[in-house]
């Protein structure tokens, strides 16, 4: 049996299917649906007047909405936060902004990795490396 502390009471489980146990589990549920009956009365509502009006935490809500559990298909003036800067986002994880940043601070690292790998080689240009499988996929 694989037992486990509930990281939301702290009460002792068996973990089984759940990361919670059985009464958090439960108790999200509720708030689950304090959210769609929320949601299906009040069409223009925004994340911070939902989670006002439930007692449903921002992130709660930020959940349900990443595991498509609400939808934001009908809920034109719902958004929730980039994972990076906050930023107002209505799907991904992160806001265009960010998501721009991020490649560029990938490209740079690697075409620096390149230089240096350039500097330091010793004619093995037929080097098979992890990052050309990716790079083959794409």
């Amino acid at each position: 049996m694989n037992l486990a502390n509930c990281p939301s009471c702290g009460k002792l489980f068996a973990r089984h299917i759940r990361e919670v146990c059985n009464e958090c589990f439960a108790k999200g549920e509720k708030q689950y649906e304090s959210c769609l009956d929320y949601l299906k009365k009040n069409k223009g509502t925004t994340i911070n007047e939902l989670s006002e009006a439930t007692g449903v935490s921002i992130k709660q809500i930020t959940k349900y909405i990443r595991e498509g559990r609400i939808s934001l298909k009908n809920a034109v003036n719902m958004h929730y936060p980039c994972e990076m800067c906050g930023a107002p986002i209505r799907e991904g994880g992160m806001c265009a902004s960010c998501h721009s940043r991020l490649q560029a601070e990938i490209r740079s690292a690697t075409s620096a990795r390149k230089q240096s790998e350039g500097a330091d080689s010793t004619g093995s240009e037929n080097t098979y490396r992890i990052k050309d499988r990716f790079n083959d996929r794409n």
